[in-house]
């Protein structure tokens, strides 16, 4: 399953470079376009591409800025931050369009990768050209939402921000991944205020309400970072979007779960995404 051949492709974005894994495409169906979680690789979804092949749906996987074949690697002249992060879904998704033409086109998002579609969604308006969103693992961190004996989340990621503001790009020093400092800095104001900061002059909070395009939540069993509480936060922002909330079990399963090990074992959460898919239409 690791072994499960993409054809590599690329994305420009000025100085940088994305990373796109585009799997052999098994028919006409719904194109999946899934986004990572921070400091995920797009490799690591490999057992999840197969699972949506498995049940005709098309997939590509993006390697987030800096992550994986993304270049260059964050360092401390990346100047990126959430507002280039939501940008570049919009220019996978324009490079696409050879793979997506005429049919409906959902965006999958892992964690971070779920947010930056979600905001991407709220930034493009109607014609954004996506019929679908799908979110598993996706959470807005806000300390508040956490359980009282969890709320290290505080602390935590706003010494994550002390340290990447003082290095000038945080290492990855046991979370997250390698990122540029702009990335941290917008991750732990959410995880601070419950809100997003403005993305170049745009009131995103304002904006994500408007969103009409259907959603499916996933919340995942045994999920460390992103529980429940933070999902539901994350959808109360989607105030006119029709939402379906799918809660993923290791029963369902047929093993341990967690926000990272549910890719490995996504085979009846791959079936949920196709019925999902397959009410979504075409957007014009």
């Amino acid at each position: 399953m690791n072994d499960l051949e993409y054809a590599q492709e690329w994305v420009d974005r000025g100085t940088d470079r994305l990373g796109l894994h585009v799997y052999p495409d098994p028919g006409e169906g719904p194109f999946v376009v899934v986004f990572p979680a921070m400091g995920v690789p797009a490799r690591y979804y490999r057992p999840f591409a197969a699972d949506l092949l498995r049940v005709g749906l098309a997939v590509a996987v993006t390697d987030l800025r800096g992550t994986g074949s993304s270049t260059p690697r964050p360092s401390r002249s990346s100047r990126y931050g959430y507002a280039e992060l939501v940008a570049d879904v919009g220019a996978v998704l324009d490079t696409l369009k050879p793979h997506t033409d005429g049919r409906p086109v959902l965006l999958l998002g892992h964690s971070l990768g779920g947010q930056a579609c979600a905001i991407h969604l709220a930034l493009s308006g109607p014609d954004s050209g996506v019929a679908g969103l799908v979110l598993v693992a996706v959470g807005l961190p806000y300390w508040r939402d956490y359980p009282a004996g969890a709320r290290t989340v505080l602390p935590m990621t706003q010494g994550i921000n002390a340290v990447s503001a003082v290095l000038g790009v945080w290492p990855g020093w046991r979370f997250g991944g390698r990122q540029a400092r702009g990335v941290i800095r917008d991750w732990a104001y959410t995880a601070r205020t419950g809100r997003y900061p403005a993305l170049d002059g745009v009131d995103v909070e304002a904006a994500l309400a408007t969103v009409r395009t259907p959603v499916l939540a996933v919340t995942v069993e045994h999920d460390q970072y992103t529980p429940a509480s933070t999902m539901d936060r994350l959808c109360a922002k989607l105030r006119a979007a029709p939402i379906e909330r799918e809660d993923y079990t290791a029963a369902q399963a047929g093993g341990p779960l967690d926000h990272f090990r549910w890719v490995r074992a996504a085979g009846p959460l791959a079936s949920r995404i196709a019925t999902f898919a397959a009410a979504c239409r075409p957007s014009r």
